[in-house]
């Protein structure tokens, strides 16, 4: 099946992604129990940086993701999906486009909009139902926000916070792309220069951002 299938982008074979997944799942565990314990480690693991977006499909690899320990919510969606497929449980890719409401002035004045477009989460096939996690967010980044870390049970949708822990809007999808057996790059890369054609254009002359130091939220 495509939703089990080794990509260039659901890379599993690489060394990197088979030693993340071994440091995790144990052989006694069931796939609901692999799932939520690889969401975790991923959601932890791997820093939350909406700043390393390069329009470059290397960077956007399960192996990249652990390679460079930080990245955003497309790539940390990948990585999960990859390890999901590395132990036979079928995962694709979701895209949806979100408003943030409590976005960082840093952030606003990056993307010089509260709206992220092609906001990446995975979809995963556990006990006959397809189930929807974003590892986006680490725990240290929501403590700095004052937000619940986003819980995954394998069960259940895991989205993003609808309210902070104040009452106050946090996250909404304001359109849905939906889901794909492989990450559509040219799709992303036209929605992110439609969006923020800033992004896209205007590179370092290696290819890559420079990296900012203001909280990513």
């Amino acid at each position: 099946m495509s939703t089990l299938m080794p990509t260039t982008f659901f890379d599993y074979t690489h060394e990197a992604v088979q030693a993340m997944n071994d440091r995790v799942v144990r052989p006694e565990m069931s796939d609901h129990e692999k799932a939520v314990a690889l969401y975790y480690a991923v959601r932890d693991d791997i820093k939350y940086n909406p700043y390393v977006f390069e329009a470059n499909p290397a960077t956007l690899s399960a192996s990249h993701c652990i390679q460079a320990g930080q990245s955003y919510c497309i790539p940390k969606a990948v990585l999960l999906g990859a390890l999901c497929r590395l132990n036979g449980i079928e995962a694709r890719i979701g895209l949806a486009d979100v408003r943030n409401h409590l976005s960082s002035p840093a952030l606003i004045e990056w993307l010089r909009s509260d709206v992220f477009v092609m906001h990446g989460y995975v979809e995963i096939l556990l006990e006959g139902k397809w189930v929807k996690a974003t590892p986006a967010f680490d725990r240290v980044l929501c403590e700095r926000m004052g937000v619940e870390p986003l819980a995954f049970n394998g069960r259940e949708d895991s989205i993003f916070h609808e309210f902070n822990g104040e009452g106050h809007r946090h996250m909404e999808y304001i359109n849905e792309h939906g889901h794909f057996d492989d990450v559509p790059f040219e799709f992303i890369v036209e929605g992110v220069a439609k969006a923020y054609p800033h992004l896209v254009d205007q590179h370092h002359p290696d290819g890559k951002r420079q990296l900012r130091d203001e909280n990513p939220a």
